[in-house]
């Protein structure tokens, strides 16, 4: 048995998908999708799956799972309107974990342990109004405030944990009910303070949203770790994906982790989204950490979403500046786009769909970096949303066909030393020259304006390469070195492979 306490590694040339966007319907149908799925999406080359969280939200069976009310429901209790969650229930949760174990997928689940919303009442107790925009700024004096931080979960009755939670188990609200004007605060209760081991965006940005929990406290520690036994016995997942750690206190993870991990007695997999462009902030978490999670590596997203707006004016010579795949590849999980930056969410940042397949060549083709597919650009979305009171309607293409290509070359061509060729501002490309047990190799072209070409070595001599892609239908012939001149459409990316 693996040691306990070394973090989880991906398979190798490992791929996981998101499977899920926020916009998915809420009939309680996702964790049955995935039990049919799970089989094919072996078969093309994902390895692991990130489900969304699992547990009853504040809306019930509409609530994505962000606005948490009850880890210990998941889909079981009539609770919020629902038994199921929007996904379904907890025992077709479980079969769909097991469906995607048995066909060789890891399920990683989302842990969300930053807040709660959706308290069964109000307390009053002390608190201390801050500036939203500056969390070391009081605008008042201490006063009585009146929230609803009392979770008593009535559905449940006190199966599975018996803790209720009250105003002490949290830190800050942003709402008073005896404030019902224009009066903006967040309120830090008595006895608190905001974390400084967190993001020093707004001073601390310790408090986001709901009742804030306070990782501090015994009670709150002893029922989390609890929750984490609890939850790794029942499903038996591989691994977690924590939700908002540059708002909770960074030292928690890895205590959290390691508990779970211990208790298991198995390698758990751990990444957490830092959702921040500043790579510098991502590597202080890696440093705080320990190591021990892994990141999204948001500002590669951010070099995505550029690029594709700004087209043919891009140095794609640049394209993984100030990534964390560039500086810290073991702890980088790569991505094309996710629930939050999808058209009309929180973090909206479109990476256009003419570079969406440059980029995830750009992910699934090279080395460093744990890549994860978008469940909407896989699959396509449609669906529609109010934004500054306007009512949009989204339609997302789906990238299937040339994902699943990318997928075949990656599990049968990208192995072995990589070769850059980034000499020019918009056409760049990579060889891999293969190894003894994935021998061939591949080289990659793409161009973010004319049909461009790079003479590049892939390392086999006298070889024909065949774009799998098709958007070149000639094949090319390497010569006595293993160099060619290897080419790609306009706007486009070809992959080559031995014929």
């Amino acid at each position: 048995m693996s040691a306990p306490n070394m973090p989880a590694q991906p398979a190798q040339n490992g791929v996981m998908m998101q499977f899920f966007h926020w916009y998915n319907e809420p009939d309680g149908s996702l964790w049955n999708e995935l039990a049919q799925k799970a089989a094919d999406l072996a078969e093309v080359g994902i390895t692991a799956v990130w489900l969304p969280p699992a547990y009853k939200g504040t809306a019930g069976g509409y609530d994505v799972g962000y606005g948490v009310y009850d880890m210990y429901d998941l889909g079981e209790f009539d609770q919020k309107g629902s038994v199921r969650t929007k996904y379904g229930t907890k025992d077709e949760y479980i079969d769909a974990i097991k469906a995607a174990k048995q066909a060789g997928v890891q399920v990683y689940a989302d842990v969300v342990l930053n807040h709660k919303l959706g308290a069964d009442a109000e307390e009053e107790f002390p608190a201390t109004p801050y500036s939203p925009s500056n969390r070391h700024e009081p605008i008042g004096d201490m006063v009585t405030i009146k929230a609803w931080t009392n979770f008593t979960f009535p559905g449940r009755q006190g199966k599975y944990s018996d803790l209720e939670w009250h105003w002490w188990h949290f830190n800050a609200v942003d709402y008073n009910a005896y404030e019902q004007g224009e009066f903006e605060a967040v309120y830090l209760f008595e006895d608190k303070q905001f974390d400084q081991a967190v993001d020093l965006e707004k001073g601390s940005f310790d408090y986001l949203m709901g009742c804030d929990l306070d990782v501090n406290h015994p009670e709150v520690r002893a029922d989390l770790m609890q929750w984490g036994e609890w939850y790794v016995d029942l499903t038996e997942v591989d691994g977690f994906r924590f939700d908002a750690v540059k708002h909770v206190k960074a030292g928690f993870f890895p205590d959290w982790l390691q508990h779970v991990r211990k208790y298991a007695g198995k390698r758990l997999f751990a990444v957490g989204e830092y959702w921040s462009y500043e790579v510098e902030a991502l590597h202080h978490f890696i440093k705080v950490t320990g190591g021990d999670v892994a990141l999204f590596d948001a500002p590669l997203h951010y070099n995505f979403c550029e690029a594709g707006k700004s087209g043919n004016s891009y140095d794609m010579r640049t394209i993984f500046d100030n990534s964390l795949v560039q500086d810290q590849p073991a702890l980088a999980v790569t991505l094309v786009e996710n629930h939050d930056s999808q058209p009309l969410q929180s973090l909206e940042s479109v990476v256009e769909a003419w570079f969406k397949p440059l980029a995830y060549a750009l992910i699934l083709l090279r080395q460093g970096g744990y890549p994860c597919i978008f469940y909407a650009d896989y699959y396509g979305a449609h669906y529609k949303d109010t934004k500054a009171g306007n009512e949009y309607e989204i339609f997302l293409d789906s990238h299937q066909w040339i994902i699943d290509k990318f997928l075949e070359a990656r599990q049968k061509y990208a192995y072995g030393d990589q070769y850059e060729y980034f000499s020019h501002a918009n056409v760049i490309g990579w060889t891999r020259l293969g190894t003894e047990e994935n021998s061939g190799g591949l080289a990659v072209v793409m161009s973010n304006g004319d049909a461009g070409n790079n003479w590049m070595q892939v390392g086999h001599p006298n070889t024909t390469y065949t774009d799998i892609t098709e958007h070149i239908e000639e094949t090319i012939t390497t010569d006595d070195g293993g160099w060619a001149d290897f080419r790609c459409e306009a706007g486009s990316v070809s992959v080559w492979v031995p014929s």
